[in-house]
């Protein structure tokens, strides 16, 4: 997966257009032109350079930034962990408000509580990145000033992009809980544990939930590669530090090294993440092995 969505990239920011062009002068001579272009290796056909530029990533190295020259690899590893980190309070706000909104749903079923929960979850679904994050930033960043409205450094920085990044997944995960948790509480197993007396809390905890945990973890194992398409728009919008915020600035710089790196650290990691989740499957219901091919 990784080596496509490379060669895809790599593909794509050389239609862009000619980086050295960025590089020197309007008024510069052909000759430095193309003395630039020699030095950089952009003379070379697309497919030797998308070579070279696999066989260094293949030992850690992923260029040099045209427009900072330092390591491509170095710039991510400074920006990484504070995609990282929103990345993970998103996921975490994300679970902690669908997780229990979807039980709640699926119990009370038909309700008006049902209803107001699944009617939340679409509008969520519905409503532009972009357009909560600059919400919350001019209501409880500016108005109220609870929350500051750029930066990075402290938990209350933290708030507003994760909240406004967290709406990516979160109605779509409260919709996909309710499902799961309506088919686990039509089964057998479920409406005996009630029979033997078990209190709701402990039928819905250790045996509804850990049986409907396996569609739920697939879908946040999936949608990890969503959130940090979104933490784009909202690194960009609250300047937040992050991968995100590198990426555009490199695209709007044509610094195709940049690009190239960074998409490659995020479809590895999309990667790792999806190999947890196959772990986690585990951990959730013993019952599934591993079995040699």
């Amino acid at each position: 997966m990784a080596a496509g969505v490379s060669v895809v990239a790599f593909a794509l920011v050389h239609l862009s257009g000619d980086p050295v062009r960025l590089m020197v002068s309007t008024d510069a001579p052909p000759e430095q032109v193309e003395t630039v272009r020699r030095e950089l290796g952009f003379d070379r056909p697309l497919t030797e350079q998308f070579a070279r530029w696999i066989a260094r990533a293949s030992t850690g190295d992923l260029g040099v930034s045209l427009r900072s020259h330092r390591p491509v690899g170095r710039l991510i590893a400074e920006r990484f962990p504070a995609t990282l980190e929103l990345t993970v309070a998103a996921l975490v706000i994300a679970v902690g408000i669908a997780v229990p909104a979807g039980i709640v749903s699926a119990v009370k079923r038909g309700s008006a509580i049902d209803r107001l929960a699944m009617l939340a979850s679409v509008a969520g679904q519905a409503m532009p990145i972009f357009w909560l994050a600059l919400l919350l930033i001019a209501f409880f960043g500016v108005r109220l000033r609870w929350f500051p409205v750029y930066g990075h450094g402290t938990p209350a920085h933290l708030v507003l992009p994760a909240v406004s990044l967290a709406t990516i997944v979160l109605g779509r995960l409260a919709r996909l809980v309710r499902s799961s948790m309506l088919e686990v509480l039509a089964q057998d197993y479920v409406r005996t544990a009630r029979a033997k007396g078990l209190a709701d809390a402990r039928v819905l905890g250790l045996h509804a939930l850990r049986n409907a945990a396996i569609p739920i973890v697939t879908v946040l194992g999936l949608q990890f590669a969503q959130l940090l398409g979104g933490a784009v728009v909202t690194e960009t919008i609250i300047a937040w530090p992050g991968i995100g915020r590198l990426v555009v600035e490199a695209i709007f710089n044509r610094d195709f090294p940049i690009v190239q790196g960074v998409v490659l650290v995020v479809s590895l990691a999309f990667v790792v993440v999806n190999l947890l989740v196959d772990v986690a499957y585990v951990v959730i219901d013993p019952r599934i092995r591993v079995e040699p091919a």
